[in-house]
């Protein structure tokens, strides 16, 4: 069997970069496990970047038009009049993708696990049955801990988080998510809870699963509350090269994942586009340089990232403090923009009230970003 591509893995961007070049390119798509989704996803897309890449309407599940932050011993709360972000079915979303991608032609090979490469082969398994396939380009897409950055010897630097999520009963404001800064309850990272309706919400964090437990008491709900838990992992960093040869990494990965949020659907996809026009142009070292804005972006979520861990509970107080004001909650439900967390404080950095007082709370976190 020959491609022009074959894709390793059939999660989000693999199945993404297929719907774009099927029909193009003689396209086939290689995922390990026998059905979609099952990944440890909250699955929260901002409602102009789900509307800018085509996304399945069919995967949303809730829309959110604010936010609750909450940090120690305050809150605040931003909103607007229409949905600001999706929380998606991942499930639903790959399955989508991947209907359209074989509607136009490309060949999946579920339940099939990519071995490695022979000279210019890709070798497979399903079934304990071992074949191989030829293509002239081939995507890893195949998560965090990607066989295929292996074997092209991509290294990392990059700090690697474990996730843990629950689907939890409770009571919640269906259009509002929660943002929890507390490091009290966790160190590494915040913590949140993203309504899919009144009754049932996604509740997680990253690093360690006593910090889930200690939340889960703080915001009164019951671990025995839950009807689904899963647990993953991100890497927040970098994975260079994320080409050689005619092989190109996308999505997990190649880490193209926010440091601040850890999410990875949007960075993924934005860089599917500038690899599928590097494909049909039929030469990906130009991929990695057209992916800049999102490689600036991580950089920039990196840095918030470190400002974050040097901090203490004290200096979160006093950006909450910042962040509540009127003026900084009006900056923020009229420019803020969901995926793009540069804009967001380029937005608020411009008004000298805040930046003042942002400055007089915390100048390593000023000095960093400026």
């Amino acid at each position: 069997m020959r491609y022009d591509v074959l894709i390793i893995g059939g999660g989000f961007a693999g199945n993404y970069l297929a719907r774009l070049l099927a029909g193009k390119l003689e396209v086939a798509v290689v995922e390990r496990k026998g059905s979609f989704g099952g990944k440890a996803c909250t699955g929260v897309i901002g409602a102009e970047s789900f509307d800018a890449l085509n996304l399945p309407e069919k995967a949303v599940i809730n829309g959110l038009r604010g936010a609750v932050f909450h940090s120690a011993v305050q809150s605040f709360e931003v909103s607007r009049r229409k949905p600001q972000a999706y929380v998606v079915d991942r499930r639903n979303l790959e399955r989508e993708l991947a209907k359209e991608a074989i509607r136009r032609g490309a060949d999946y090979f579920m339940a099939t696990n990519f071995l490695g490469f022979r000279g210019r082969r890709a070798r497979l398994s399903h079934l304990k049955e071992e074949f191989e396939v030829e293509a002239k380009f081939y995507v890893g897409a195949d998560g965090v801990a990607s066989t295929v950055a292996r074997e092209i010897g991509s290294k990392s630097r990059a700090e690697f988080l474990r996730g843990y999520e629950l689907e939890a009963l409770g009571e919640f404001r269906k259009e509002f998510a929660e943002v929890w800064v507390n490091k009290s309850l966790n160190k590494e990272f915040f913590l949140w809870v993203a309504p899919l309706g009144d009754e049932v919400a996604r509740v997680g964090t990253f690093g360690d699963l006593s910090s889930l437990e200690r939340f889960l008491r703080i915001r009164n709900l019951k671990p025995t509350s839950a009807i689904e838990f899963k647990v993953g992992a991100v890497g927040l960093g970098w994975r260079e090269p994320w080409v050689k040869g005619n092989t190109a990494l996308l999505g997990d990965a190649a880490l193209q994942i926010k440091p601040t949020t850890a999410g990875g659907i949007v960075f993924g996809a934005v860089c599917a586009h500038h690899l599928a026009r590097a494909i049909l142009s039929g030469d990906v070292s130009s991929y990695e340089r057209s992916c800049r804005v999102v490689r600036r972006q991580i950089s920039f979520g990196l840095t918030l990232r470190r400002v974050f861990l040097n901090l203490t509970q004290e200096g979160i107080e006093g950006i909450f403090r910042v962040l509540s004001s009127e003026e900084a909650r009006r900056v923020i439900e009229e420019e803020a923009d969901f995926d793009d967390h540069l804009r967001t404080f380029k937005a608020i950095a411009k008004r000298p009230r805040l930046l003042a007082g942002l400055l007089r709370v915390s100048p390593s976190l000023i000095r960093a970003l400026l």
